[in-house]
C-alpha cells in the first residue's frame, strides 16, 4: 500500500533534515505506527504521503503510484485525520460533515451514522466552535471516514480525549482494520501504540533505526527474567528467575510452593523502553 525508500526532506531555511534516508512499508490491511517524539518528523512524513509536501527526496509510493504523480482521484481514495482539527466553528457537527461529504464524487456515508461511531451523535446539532478540544478530535476522525476510503491517515488520534473516549477511538480503528482498511498511525503515545498497531517504527534523526511487531519488540529489548513477588513475616519481596528451564528450577518451584505470591510478572521491555534503548544505540553509532 506504501513504500518509503531513502526519503529525504528539509524545510526551507532550515540547517538539517526532518528526515534522512528513510525507508519502510505498509502492507494492506494493516495498522502501521509510526512513533517518535513532537519534532521527529513523524506529521512531515504523512504530508508527504498525503502530496502536501514537495521537494523530498527519495521514493515515495503510495497505491504504487509515485506520490509526485498523484490527480484529485488520489484523495477519493485516502482519508485524513490531521492533529489539529480543521474544522468550521460556526456549522454544527452534522453541517460540517455534510459539507465536507458534498466535496466528492462517489456517494459518502450518512454523517448520522458516522456521528454514532464515536459517540457525537447526540452533539450532531451543536455548534463546532462549543466542542471541548477532545469532540473535536473525535469529529476530525468522522471526517476522515465519510467517503469509505481504503487507506486512512490518523495523526495523533486521540489528542484531548480521557481514557475512555480513547478507548472508543481504539475500537474504532480495530474494527476498521476488521474491514479491510489500511491504516498509517503518528502518535508519541507508546501504549497506545502498542496496543491497536501491527507493526511500529521509531522515527530518530530522521530515519527508522528499529520497526517491527510491538511483541516482539517488547521481547527483543526486554530481560529473560520473571519477577516474582511475594510477601511474608518481612513484608514484600522480589525475586527474579530467568525464564531458561524455568520448569527445572529448585528455587522458583520452593518459591511458588512456601511462599505467599502476590504478582508474577515477565520483564519483557515496554515500547518507551524499546524507544529509548534504540534511540541511544543510534546516538552512540559513529
Amino acid at each position: 500500500m506504501i513504500n518509503i525508500q531513502n526519503l529525504g526532506f528539509t524545510y526551507p531555511g532550515a540547517a538539517t533534515p526532518v528526515l534522512s534516508g528513510l525507508n519502510f512499508h505498509i502492507e494492506q490491511g494493516e495498522i502501521y505506527g509510526l512513533l517518535g517524539p513532537s519534532g521527529s518528523g513523524k506529521s512531515t512524513t504523512q504530508k508527504i504521503l498525503m502530496g502536501l509536501l514537495r521537494g523530498f527526496t527519495g521514493s515515495a509510493l503510495v497505491f504504487d503510484q509515485p506520490i509526485e504523480n498523484i490527480d484529485r482521484s488520489f484523495y477519493e481514495r485516502i482519508g485524513v485525520s490531521f492533529e489539529l482539527p480543521t474544522l468550521y466553528l460556526r456549522l454544527t457537527a452534522r453541517e460540517n460533515l455534510s459539507l465536507f461529504a458534498a466535496l466528492y464524487d462517489k456517494p459518502t456515508r450518512d454523517p448520522m451514522e458516522i456521528l454514532k461511531l464515536v459517540d457525537l451523535a447526540d452533539a450532531a446539532e451543536q455548534r463546532v466552535e462549543d466542542f471541548s478540544k477532545g469532540m473535536k478530535m473525535r469529529l476530525n476522525l468522522c471526517r476522515s471516514l465519510l467517503h469509505d476510503p481504503e487507506l486512512l491517515f490518523f495523526d495523533e488520534p486521540t489528542t484531548g480525549q480521557d481514557p475512555a473516549r480513547a478507548r472508543i477511538t481504539h475500537e474504532l480503528i480495530l474494527r476498521l482494520k476488521r474491514e479491510g482498511k489500511t491504516i498509517f498511525l503518528t502518535t508519541h503515545n507508546m501504549a497506545e501504540a502498542d496496543e491497536i498497531c501491527d507493526r511500529v517504527g521509531f522515527l530518530t534523526n530522521g530515519n527508522i533505526p528499529v520497526s517491527g511487531i510491538p511483541a516482539d519488540l517488547k521481547r527483543q529489548y526486554g530481560r529473560p527474567e520473571l519477577e516474582v513477588v511475594t510477601t511474608g513475616q518481612n513484608g514484600v519481596h522480589k525475586v527474579r528467575f530467568p525464564m531458561e528451564n524455568l520448569a527445572d528450577n529448585t528455587e522458583f518451584l520452593t518459591t511458588l510452593r512456601q511462599s505467599e505470591i502476590l504478582s508474577l510478572h515477565t520483564q519483557e521491555a515496554s515500547l518507551d523502553d524499546v524507544f529509548i534503548k534504540a534511540t541511544a544505540r543510534q546516538d552512540k553509532a559513529p
